[in-house]
């Protein structure tokens, strides 16, 4: 991926969250993809890359902030019991070693086996069971909500519409619907024949053949599905492994892909990637890599998920798609912490049905390690089949009379003049702290860190000032509004100078100034984020908060204060006290309080443990109606308690809503206060 200032991530971004936007109305709702499955990934993940280089410009209604794509109305919407989670991905050995020992480090050791699955390409479904028949079929949708699309998948004969056994009297079982690759050439060969649009590949198929307003549309499709999970089961002692579950579910009756393998050890797992790599081509279905998942359900539970994603799977994907062009250049790019980053300029070349033009080089090292030259012929793969990278040099490069010399960060940047490497943006002498890797501008007031930061500190996860984005910073810093970020709110003695400006009218101005206002009282989290620490983002802001209750307190902390806060070590107290004791930061806070930002935290005047929920760890199960679940849990951490996905041990109070899923059986083997959202509404005070 390329590496863009900050105006450039702005525009990007937006432009990459409305064709992704667009892309899935056209793929969800109409059933008439016009980009490939390998395009819309390639949007998705550059948008993802870009937002984890800029974490300031993630939205909550972001494509990357969902699990998968929204439901629609159209088919009923459908709340999982268990969300459906995605999963982690790997690209190599090293990878899914890595994987492996963080978690055989979480469980102390103890040693497990490995279940190996092909990932297939198709759209994730959960199908309920109640009293051994069908009751339910729902697509993934985005992990917590899905589609209810019961009667097409009533359709599809390798779906069983009830089961015989010893059945669980309600149950949830998931699974992959998908399009074997004859019945994809076969739907393509008919619709060409009848002048329709064709199917970019087969899971667009198989996903636009299921979400069907009309159920016979979706029978004259020759689709088919592998169930690969069990959701979850009441009233019944279920397997203790992954394994003997699927083969349990087999027994019921329900189509359990055959190549699956349980293997003892990661060496066997690498081996089963290796043989599957080599015959993928053979598969009468897609397929883009091998889940690996930890058999033990016990440890899976014990493991449970961070993020969205859980820590007990992990999909190793198939090599990428390889092309091979020209580098032109490379450019450097400067970061909102004054990070310089080497980007690959090429010559502009497809891969995988992508054109790419430029790739992130990552720093100095990397391009010496791959031995990367400008004007040098390089293999370039689109890492997981997506993200665009250099590999290395064609191998006729490394022999080649009259190649260029060896990249040098500090050669590309020097400067006749000073006589030194200075930044390519405000000309300030760069520098390389020890044992880094990086390169930094140290000048505060580059325009290019500038930018950055206020689009940081405006952004919704920091002061959440609407009316000022990427095209709005730029603009107040060109015109002299604004220097730094405190510059914000002396705005309000400016509005001449606003409406002078083309296309700002006195309404836009006026919510303006009234968005900047409101900012004043955002918590004091959302200060901290804002101010852009080197290495605070969102979590450690709420821990400084929490522990020092004020930015006063946090500013004169020492560096055992900051390190004896778990998950701070020293690296990032470091960069706290650092940023704290600059003189130019301390002026910039300085005018913050004087223009009346909140530097408090809501509850300074009490600890932690003298919050009324603190020491309850709660979880809810089924929906409540007063309000969402994330709002429920925010209000639960606000009042000192913890809010977790799943019920353990630790747990002493379950939340019981409409339609529970399995946490409530869960919960009563072992003993949890049970209690309903009126009784939550009291003890939140919402009442």
């Amino acid at each position: 991926m390329m590496h863009f200032d900050l105006l450039q991530a702005c525009e990007r971004i937006e432009i990459l969250r409305t064709q992704i936007n667009r892309n899935n109305y056209l793929y969800y709702a109409l059933d008439q993809p016009e980009v490939t499955d390998a395009e819309y990934d390639a949007q998705m993940l550059e948008l993802k890359a870009l937002e984890e280089q800029f974490p300031h410009l993630i939205t909550s209604d972001s494509p990357t902030q969902r699990v998968g794509a929204s439901p629609l109305e159209a088919f009923g919407v459908v709340a999982h019991p268990r969300p459906l989670l995605s999963l982690a991905n790997a690209f190599s050995d090293a990878d899914l070693e890595s994987w492996y020992n963080r978690s055989l480090k979480l469980l102390g050791g103890r040693a497990f086996e490995i279940v190996c699955e092909h990932k297939m390409d198709g759209l994730a479904i959960a199908l309920t069971y109640k009293d051994g028949r069908l009751v339910r079929g729902a697509t993934r949708g985005d992990g917590y909500n899905g589609e209810d699309i019961t009667q097409n998948l009533r359709t599809i004969r390798s779906i069983p519409l009830s089961v015989a056994g010893n059945a669980p009297a309600r149950f949830e079982v998931r699974g992959e619907v998908y399009l074997p690759k004859a019945g994809f050439e076969k739907l393509n060969r008919e619709r060409a024949e009848q002048r329709m649009p064709l199917f970019a590949n087969p899971r667009n198929a198989a996903a636009g053949s299921v979400r069907q307003l009309d159920p016979r549309v979706t029978a004259g499709r020759a689709l088919d599905v592998y169930i690969y999970a069990l959701g979850y089961a009441d009233g019944e002692l279920m397997p203790a492994t992954h394994w003997e579950t699927m083969q349990y579910l087999k027994s019921l009756g329900f189509r359990i892909n055959p190549n699956n393998r349980r293997v003892a050890t990661i060496n066997e797992a690498e081996d089963y990637y290796r043989q599957w790599t080599d015959a993928r081509s053979s598969l009468p279905y897609e397929a883009d890599g091998i889940v690996m998942k930890i058999d033990p359900v016990a440890y899976q539970e014990e493991l449970g998920d961070v993020g969205r994603e859980p820590r007990w799977a992990i999909a190793y994907k198939f090599p990428a798609v390889q092309g091979r062009t020209q580098l032109n250049e490379i450019i450097v790019s400067v970061g909102r912490t004054g990070t310089l980053n080497p980007v690959a300029v090429l010559q502009p070349v497809v891969v995988g049905g992508v054109t790419i033009s430029r790739a992130a080089l990552h720093n100095e090292n990397d391009i010496r390690r791959k031995d990367i030259r400008e004007g040098d012929m390089v293999f370039i793969q689109r890492a997981g089949d997506v993200i665009p990278e250099i590999v290395g040099p064609t191998p006729e490069m490394l022999s080649r009379a009259g190649r260029s010399a060896p990249f040098s960060l500090c050669d590309k940047l020097y400067d006749a003049a000073s006589m030194a490497p200075v930044c390519p943006v405000c000309s300030a002498p760069v520098f390389k702290p020890q044992e880094e890797v990086m390169y930094y501008c140290p000048n505060a007031s580059c325009s290019a860190q500038v930018e950055e930061r206020l689009q940081h500190f405006v952004s919704r996860g920091a002061m959440d000032i609407r009316g000022i984005g990427g095209q709005m910073a730029a603009l107040l810093l060109r015109e002299g509004l604004v220097q730094d970020i405190a510059d914000i709110y002396m705005l309000d003695g400016r509005r001449e100078e606003l409406l002078a400006i083309e296309r700002l009218g006195e309404k836009s101005v006026d919510n303006l100034l009234l968005a900047i206002d409101k900012s004043k009282s955002r918590p004091l989290p959302r200060l901290i984020n804002a101010l852009g620490i080197r290495h605070v983002g969102e979590e450690t802001a709420e821990l400084l908060a929490a522990h020092f209750n004020s930015l006063d307190a946090l500013s004169a902390a020492t560096e055992t204060d900051l390190t004896g806060i778990p998950s701070i070590g020293g690296k990032i107290a470091s960069s706290i006290m650092a940023f704290l004791r600059n003189e130019d930061n301390r002026r910039i806070i300085a005018k913050l309080k004087a223009a009346g930002v909140g530097t408090l935290a809501e509850s300074a005047t009490a600890s932690a443990t003298d919050l009324p929920l603190a020491g309850y760890e709660f979880v809810i199960t089924g929906k409540i109606e007063h309000f969402s679940r994330e709002t429920a849990e925010g209000y639960i951490r606000a009042l000192g308690g913890s809010a977790k996905s799943d019920v353990t041990k630790k747990t002493n109070c379950l939340v019981v809503g409409l339609d529970p899923g399995s946490k409530l059986a869960k919960a009563r083997a072992l003993g949890i206060k049970e209690i309903n959202e009126t009784e939550l509404l009291h003890m939140l005070g919402q009442a």
